[in-house]
């Protein structure tokens, strides 16, 4: 097994040598059947850092692959999506085969278009790989025709028009799965109640015992998601972001305490986790329109 030491891919033809693919048609998009790749074996140990776009979807998968500490399994019509930066460690056994295509795409290659902005909030580039988007029947349907009419336009002649015609299909790829995601949250609409019920009561319990505000990171690494994968899901079911569940978690245990106690605001300021009286004060009343005094009067 090889050490584990990241190779850093700045280029897409970088990634087509070590996957011993003919070279990309364009240098700064890719588009790969993944029956065409003859998987690394021996047990061999990728951990690769990719500087591109990349969105894949997965299909008859047979073996393991490791991200990071965890093995998954990939299910028919499965999709993964990573943002430049990332580090991605896959192990690969002898039994391994994948089929499905995989989109790759450097930056550059759609700097000064929207779409260079835009894809910083498909929140699903930041999600873990064990959060991929499952697909159903019609909906794999409708993602395999996106890629191949991508896979059509970059295997065509480059005109002045290839690189407008690409990025808009990638747009549209783009915009349907993030309707996808949203899909997926409302049909396991079961297991997002069970992760926002732990998030409420790993805040009750925060409060009870903590002298510190919790931040989303903390909050994803209990609950073990990912950071976009949370506060997107909660945004789904709720209509909040989960530093708005935060916020309006702390603001209910603050009027308990302001109410049921004697405590100063100050004391109470402490217990939440504020630094300074002050910062309480201010958010208090941003989401009451009452300072804390004011509310406590209120009561009296």
């Amino acid at each position: 097994m090889r050490n584990n030491v990241p190779i850093i891919l700045n280029s897409i033809s970088e990634l087509h040598r070590i996957l011993a693919l003919p070279k990309p048609i364009h240098p700064l998009v890719s588009v790969v059947n993944l029956d065409e790749i003859t998987l690394v074996t021996d047990e061999i140990l990728l951990t690769l850092v990719y500087n591109f776009y990349s969105i894949c979807i997965k299909k008859g998968y047979k073996g393991k692959m490791k991200y990071g500490q965890n093995y998954y399994d990939f299910d028919e019509g499965m999709m993964s999506f990573f943002a430049p930066g990332q580090v991605i460690t896959t192990e690969i056994t002898d039994d391994a085969t994948v089929s499905g295509i995989w989109l790759i795409v450097h930056p550059d290659f759609i700097r000064n278009y929207p779409l260079s902005k835009k894809i910083k909030e498909f929140g699903y580039f930041s999600y873990a790989v064990n959060e991929a988007l499952h697909l159903s029947e019609k909906e794999e349907e409708m993602i395999e025709t996106l890629m191949k009419n991508i896979e059509k336009e970059y295997q065509s002649t480059i005109d002045t028009y290839s690189q407008d015609v690409i990025i808009s299909q990638i747009e549209l790829l783009l915009n349907y799965c993030n309707r996808f995601y949203n899909r997926q949250f409302i049909t396991r609409k079961n297991a997002s109640n069970e992760l926002l019920i732990s998030m409420e009561n790993l805040l009750d319990t925060h409060f009870e015992k903590e002298t510190k505000l919790p931040t989303v990171q903390y909050l994803s690494d209990k609950l073990n998601v990912s950071t976009n994968y949370l506060n997107d899901m909660l945004k789904s079911l709720t209509g909040q972001t989960t530093q708005q569940h935060i916020h309006a978690k702390l603001i209910e245990k603050a009027k308990e305490k302001l109410t049921t106690t004697s405590l100063s605001v100050s004391e109470i300021a402490y217990e939440l986790g504020f630094e300074y009286p002050q910062s309480f004060n201010k958010l208090f009343k941003s989401k009451t329109n009452f300072s804390p005094l004011e509310f406590r009067k209120s009561f009296n």
